[in-house]
């Protein structure tokens, strides 16, 4: 005779269903965002845990508003939430609509933009007033250097002179160019290597001139 297994069991195995599930569909969502915009992704496959610990280590529980520019499936948010930072602290950017739509159901204290991050202003986007520090997942390689001098106007003018910005790169050199970055007053330093990510990735951060 067919007998139900016990309710402990049932919710054991939902409990374990969970975050299966939550790890399919973030690849689904991974998978058709690359399919259908693969220079907007740059990636093949998403960001490690040990790459979102590197480029968000700088990041403090108190740090105040924290900008995420190409949040994807969420990554980095979520490794900045464990870490203690307030989901209402978040100014999380993506372009891509199936992907921001789900970061607004992850993270509904947050505040979501659906934007591409060179279009961004403090004039058009107020959320940015405020901000302290910033992280970066977008391919910056595959951004021309007149997007990389808009993009990092805008966020560099959102932040106080101790404020920086934190990105990650495949390539062997920094992927924002020293003219760029001289006309921006700012300098890039590499700060971690990630070998254990797919491709193994490097971590920069640019700050002000002195």
């Amino acid at each position: 005779m067919f007998s139900m297994p016990p309710l402990k069991t049932l919710a054991r195995h939902k409990s374990h269903a969970g975050p299966a599930m939550n790890w399919l569909k973030e690849r689904k969502q991974f998978v058709k965002a690359l399919l259908s915009n693969p220079a907007a992704v740059g990636a093949v496959a998403p960001s490690s845990a040990a790459l979102a610990a590197a480029i968000t280590e700088s990041i403090q529980p108190r740090a105040g508003k924290v900008l995420e520019l190409g949040c994807g499936t969420g990554v980095f948010t979520r490794e900045m939430l464990r870490k203690g930072i307030a989901p209402s602290s978040l100014v999380l950017v993506e372009q891509d609509s199936e992907m921001s739509s789900s970061l607004r159901s992850q993270f509904p204290e947050a505040a979501v933009l659906q934007v591409p991050a060179q279009e961004l202003s403090r004039d058009s986007h107020p959320e940015l007033h405020g901000i302290s520090a910033a992280i970066c997942g977008l391919p910056l390689r595959n951004m021309s250097g007149a997007h990389h001098h808009k993009l990092l106007t805008a966020v560099f003018e959102a932040m106080p002179p101790g404020g920086s910005m934190h990105f990650f790169t495949y390539g062997v050199k920094c992927p924002i160019s020293a003219r760029v970055l001289e006309d921006c007053g700012l300098y890039a330093r590499r700060v971690r290597f990630v070998p254990m990510n797919l491709p193994p990735a490097s971590v920069y951060s640019l700050s002000r001139l002195p």
